[in-house]
């Protein structure tokens, strides 16, 4: 019974508050604003209520097995001798079956249907996909902030992303440093940003307003504050705030990249009014630091000598010329070959400085030895402690 001071109202809201926590990260999943979220959340639905149609009568049959076989009912039926019956099994074994069954299938649909590398085959639920060309944003993670580069429009942008309603975006997306997740719950799903790799997701907008976006994957101290706005606008809004942009920003060039490359945390929203050419190129093949070498360089020069080696006379084992090519044999290691085969090559370690012994018995230097010698005992050997 509760305490006759405490309102049962009030322990009612205290028991619902562990599920209202739980349901509070959710809010944007539950409430997408784009397509490809709202196919998820529809998603989220039907996977739970499948779930459901095995758990429900599970817990509801539970209770009423307790109550009709409790020990006070002398009216239930109480066989001991009982250990089969075929027409429960199939009911045990064939509901939980076809219910896996269903969820295979839209899992295997799902997948390939929301594949974030899959154009869109449709704008929204009552709108068919038109000629429009998708645009194009490119997306970096940098530590700890998001840098949006429009290569169609000329304009960049930090932490914040402007997208117009309806029609469709294709995002390349990088990483400068470390791995982080792309992630905004209101338009689409998660995809991880690499160094050295491009990822792509394809996405739409369909409700106009200011949401929020964030790096999914832990990535060190600033990313707590590793957020943008995402921000919805009709054409029109859209294309005013462009014009905005480019009146106002700064130019990103390679020595403004590079300062903004450095960690730094709860940066505000930025705008570049001209961004230079292909530097998400760049930036992808992790060259922007002048007299890097582009990773489309290093292999084409890898591949004309045929390997990895520096140049023709040294060719190496890296980049085979084509897929069908073999490479070279691979050298005998000297655990198959015979001493005088074997070239000595000197020891480079350092040579570890005297134990200190029973000298210093508390030395650190003493905390490598495999054994330590003990003094002595009169009449008797010198003994060792392993």
């Amino acid at each position: 019974m509760p305490h006759p001071s405490v309102p049962v109202p009030r322990l009612a809201r205290a028991a619902l508050l562990p599920l209202l926590l739980c349901v509070a990260g959710c809010g944007d999943v539950l409430d997408p604003a784009g397509d490809i979220a709202l196919q998820q959340r529809n998603l989220i639905y039907a996977s739970v209520g499948l779930m459901l149609l095995i758990i429900v009568p599970v817990m509801i049959l539970t209770v009423v097995f307790a109550w009709r076989y409790r020990a006070g009912n002398k009216d239930a039926t109480y066989d001991p001798h009982f250990d089969h019956s075929t027409s429960l099994e199939l009911v045990i074994w064939s509901a939980p079956l076809l219910i896996i069954i269903a969820l295979g299938a839209l899992t295997w649909s799902s997948t390939h249907l929301l594949d974030p590398f899959r154009p869109l085959n449709r704008i929204s639920a009552v709108k068919a996909k038109t000629n429009e060309r998708p645009l194009l944003v490119q997306v970096v993670s940098l530590d700890w902030k998001w840098l949006f580069i429009y290569p169609e429009l000329g304009i960049a942008t930090v932490n914040e992303l402007a997208l117009p309603v309806d029609r469709e975006v294709r995002f390349d997306m990088t990483s400068s440093n470390m791995m982080n997740t792309f992630y905004a719950p209101t338009l689409a799903d998660m995809v991880y940003t690499m160094p050295g790799m491009r990822s792509t997701l394809h996405a739409v907008l369909n409700k106009a307003g200011d949401y929020e976006g964030m790096s999914a994957n832990y990535s060190g101290a600033g990313f707590s504050y590793m957020r943008f706005k995402l921000r919805g606008m009709d054409n029109a809004g859209f294309a005013n705030w462009v014009g905005q942009v480019k009146g106002r920003g700064m130019q990103l060039d390679t020595a403004n990249y590079l300062k903004l490359e450095k960690p730094s945390e709860k940066v505000p929203a930025m705008h570049f009014a001209s961004v230079q050419p292909e530097l998400f190129q760049r930036v992808y093949e992790r060259c922007v630091t002048p007299g890097t070498p582009c990773m489309s360089e290093i292999m084409a020069r890898d591949a004309a000598v045929g390997g990895g080696g520096r140049d023709a006379d040294e060719a190496g084992e890296g980049m085979p010329a084509g897929r069908g090519s073999v490479p070279r044999e691979k050298p005998e290691g000297a655990l198959f070959k015979d001493q005088e085969e074997i070239d000595r090559v000197p020891h480079q370690s350092k040579p570890p400085l005297p134990a200190p012994g029973t000298t210093d018995p508390d030395s650190s230097r003493n905390r490598g030895l495999s054994f330590l010698l003990l003094p002595p005992v009169p009449g008797t050997a010198g003994t060792a402690r392993g």
